[in-house]
């Protein structure tokens, strides 16, 4: 079939979810990944593996417009208010996840080097779930405002970690040099993604100062962010903080930046409910009896990790209470990057490869079916959502 036909019907039968779900008070994203779902190669075949990878341009496209939005919290003006509370609270929400996953997978009888690699891909969140149901019930208020920022905070801390436990496991002491380059790795990954999205921001505005309709605005918005996320993949960057970074520098030195992401909004709707049918699809709910034990207890002491870790940090900040109390349920949301993760351990560690993949393949399978769920409850609770 033809890929605009498969494209088409995504869409409708997105919509046809998204409305059906409300009927029992779901978020509009678990109805696009249910429609994926039955949709997809795993269950009714309509959407098959080779559809599902020729759209998987969708996937990239939407995962940058999110990093975008999400980069565009980091104004000057939020942390002068807030100050270092959202560093502190992702700080100890992605590191107590990793010690409790870890710690419950060795006291399990794991070896310790697959235990540790584990808890670094579980500290990885995915802000794509937790964006969208902000979107749709325009939740505000000082929960919200911190997770943006926490999101993608916790994402910059889980790719160092990951690649400090890649380095340990591989145990190159033997060559000090590849030692060294090793653990400088994850931060020139993340200098590196800051210099793009600075670079692409500055070069945006030549544009912007010389187009003033939305229509071509929106044509040079959309093109520096996919320079910028394609650049990212190309220099060995992480796309999705590299597109943060681009809006958190124009947030900061553009005056028009607010008109900006408006601009950006218009053109994204249709992306967002491909990308999450697409992901839905991508699901394979008969892998699930293949998690056993491990995979259990991962998903047990991720969820309790980033609850726990998350309250810790708000308690040390002196946060708002329903910070303190809602802030973690809004984290459990898995994907793109933890999957990612998971296929460097396939490439670097092949010993290790089956099991993390079947691991991580189930926790992203019911993370992204109840995270969103979580999140819209934890948010309603703390009287964000009206």
């Amino acid at each position: 079939m033809s890929i605009l036909l498969y494209v088409g019907l995504m869409l409708l039968c997105g919509l046809l979810f998204g409305r059906l779900v409300k009927f029992v008070g779901l978020p509009n994203v678990t109805g696009y990944l249910i429609a994926g779902l039955i949709l997809g190669p795993y269950v009714l075949g309509i959407l098959s593996f080779e559809a599902v990878e020729n759209i998987g341009i969708v996937s990239e496209m939407a995962l940058a417009f999110i990093a975008l939005s999400i980069g565009a919290e980091f104004s000057k003006d939020y942390f002068k208010e807030v100050g270092l509370t959202p560093v502190v609270i992702a700080f100890f929400g992605a590191t107590l996840t990793i010690v409790f996953v870890a710690s419950g997978l060795i006291i399990l009888g794991l070896e310790p080097s697959l235990a540790i690699m584990l808890g670094t891909i579980a500290s990885a969140t995915a802000p794509a779930a937790t964006v969208m149901v902000i979107k749709q019930y325009r939740a505000n208020g000082p929960v919200t405002k911190t997770l943006l920022s926490v999101v993608a905070i916790d994402d910059a801390i889980a790719l160092i970690a990951f690649g400090f436990a890649l380095t340990y496991v591989n145990s190159m002491a033997a060559d000090g040099k590849g030692l060294l380059l090793s653990l400088l790795a994850p931060f020139i990954e993340l200098f590196l993604s800051a210099i793009i999205g600075l670079v692409l921001a500055l070069i945006l505005l030549i544009p912007l100062h010389f187009f003033k309709k939305e229509s071509n605005r929106m044509c040079a918005i959309v093109g520096i962010l996919f320079i910028t996320s394609s650049l990212a993949d190309y220099l060995g960057a992480s796309s999705l903080l590299a597109c943060m970074f681009l809006g958190a520098v124009l947030i900061n030195i553009n005056r028009e930046s607010a008109s900006i992401f408006k601009i950006a909004d218009t053109f994204t709707p249709p992306i967002f409910m491909l990308f999450f049918v697409l992901s839905g699809a991508e699901l394979d709910i008969f892998i699930i009896p293949s998690i056993g034990v491990i995979g259990v207890i991962y998903i047990i002491m991720r969820s309790i990790g980033k609850v726990f870790g998350s309250w810790f940090g708000a308690v040390l900040t002196k946060s708002e209470p329903m910070v303190k109390k809602y802030l973690g349920w809004t984290l459990l949301p898995q994907a793109g990057v933890a999957i990612g993760l998971s296929l460097v351990v396939d490439k670097a560690l092949p010993q290790y490869s089956a099991q993390v993949r079947a691991v991580v393949l189930c926790s992203v399978l019911i993370f992204e079916l109840i995270g969103p769920i979580a999140s819209k409850i934890a948010l309603t609770k703390a009287g964000e959502i009206k």
